[in-house]
């Protein structure tokens, strides 16, 4: 019986009459809810514990996004067998001799680290001195396995049958104290999530995909600190709708403007102003501070507190001499965007097209995320630049040098060295045929 099948109905059976697919339980702590650690010596205390565990860790961190500057941690929870669930409050402890949760990550360096949507958390793990050596990585394993919903609340219910609390995911977790509700909510989080790092293992064993998640991971545990975005500005939402480098000037400095006051106070930009009032702004050009004042943007109570601060950031950038101001066009380290490409470069644009078409094949016969099998901008980047000349060999080195693991390669290069090569039909007339011809790459 098919899927489909199963969830209709016969003529004799109405909707009504149909069993209820029985609701997963929902899921609670098993050894209650533990004290925060907030304090050198409970801090020791816990590192002693998770030392004397046995197996994975399992962390988790929580963000204070959308109030708060930056990505900092201001709660990490653990979990590993033999030592219960620990909570650490990371402020407090940042006025400790120590300063940092380095001591603990040494306690328990080598030892794999279970994180779901590691992406999110090692960076503001690692500003705490954490850093593991193995990794796990819940979510990326149930994207190699395909599963088209990756959340962690999906997961544990879909494999081991629990459903998870949702009320407190986007709470302000820089508050102190931090309330019992919200406590139980972030311990959850590491509750299950050995046991969950088990199934999806044993599927990823079954699925043949155990050593790409093993190469993805290890990237992951190693992979450096990202670079300061430049001009980190043309991120503005709606900056499309700005025309000129002047527009453009006035969108930088109120940016700068906004990210300086944000940091100082310690809030979130959008909080002091949002995007849309930049633009609107930017493509008003307001000529006084009671125009400022009059745009929609400023009605909020955090935007009107630093009217002057704006204004003088947007008189700043009017007065700007022409050879300060941005360009139009960002400089790009890479290929331009792809929707030019047609008019740049028609022949790399149809390149593009073929090594795409290439990738999204493969993705579908190996069931993966096409994104999962070689990242978007590799692709990009080959179909503008490929190595010459076109190999399998050289496609496999340039892919290498573009941080493809080696199991992507393994599986992409030769199709995309055939698909870099130029079709028969798209070569010149007068290339040479018949036997006498080079072969075909």
């Amino acid at each position: 019986m098919s899927p489909d099948d199963c969830s209709t109905t016969s003529p004799e059976t109405s909707a009504e009459d149909s069993p209820a697919v029985p609701e997963a339980p929902l899921l609670e702590l098993r050894d209650g809810l533990p004290e925060v650690v907030d304090t050198e010596a409970a801090l020791a205390r816990a590192i002693e514990r998770l030392a004397a565990g046995a197996g994975p860790v399992a962390v988790d961190a929580e963000r204070a996004s959308g109030h708060r500057y930056g990505q900092r941690a201001y709660l990490v929870q653990m979990r590993r067998a033999g030592s219960g669930t620990t909570l650490i409050d990371p402020v407090d402890l940042a006025d400790t001799p120590t300063g940092s949760l380095r001591p603990l990550a040494d306690a328990i360096s080598d030892t794999e680290w279970i994180i779901h949507a590691a992406s999110q958390d090692l960076a503001c793990l690692a500003e705490l001195g954490m850093k593991p050596r193995q990794l796990f990585d819940t979510e990326l394993a149930g994207r190699l396995l395909n599963y088209p919903r990756v959340g962690l609340g999906v997961l544990v219910e879909e494999l081991l049958g629990y459903r998870m609390r949702k009320e407190h995911s986007a709470v302000d977790w820089s508050k102190r104290p931090l309330p019992e509700s919200w406590l139980v909510y972030a311990a959850l989080d590491v509750e299950l999530l050995v046991e969950l790092r088990d199934a999806l293992a044993a599927q990823l064993e079954e699925a043949g995909k155990a050593e790409w998640a093993r190469q993805e991971f290890a990237a992951w545990a190693s992979m450096p600190a990202a670079e300061p975005r430049h001009e980190p500005w043309r991120r503005t939402s709606g900056i499309h709708q700005v025309r000129g480098r002047r527009g453009l000037a006035i969108v930088r400095a109120m940016w700068e403007t906004r990210e300086e006051i944000a940091r100082q106070r310690d809030v979130s930009p959008s909080r002091v102003l949002r995007d849309p009032a930049i633009v609107q702004t930017a493509t008003t050009a307001p000529l006084s501070r009671g125009a400022l004042a009059q745009l929609s943007g400023f009605g909020a109570r955090g935007a009107r507190r630093h009217l002057r601060d704006f204004y003088n950031a947007v008189a700043a950038a009017r007065a700007l001499p022409d050879a300060e101001l941005p360009q139009v066009t960002p400089r790009v380290d890479g290929p331009p965007p792809p929707r030019v490409w047609a008019v740049k470069d028609p022949v790399a644009a149809a390149r593009l097209a073929r090594c795409r078409a290439a990738v999204s094949l493969l993705a579908r016969q190996h069931d993966l995320p096409q994104e999962n099998l070689l990242s978007p901008d590799a692709v990009r980047r080959i179909a503008w630049t490929p190595p010459q000349p076109i190999s399998p060999t050289a496609v496999d080195q340039a892919l290498a040098g573009l941080g493809a693991r080696p199991w992507q390669r393994e599986i992409t290069a030769t199709v995309l060295a055939d698909a870099l090569a130029q079709p028969r039909a798209e070569r010149p007339h007068d290339a040479p045929t018949g036997p006498a011809a080079a072969p075909e790459v």
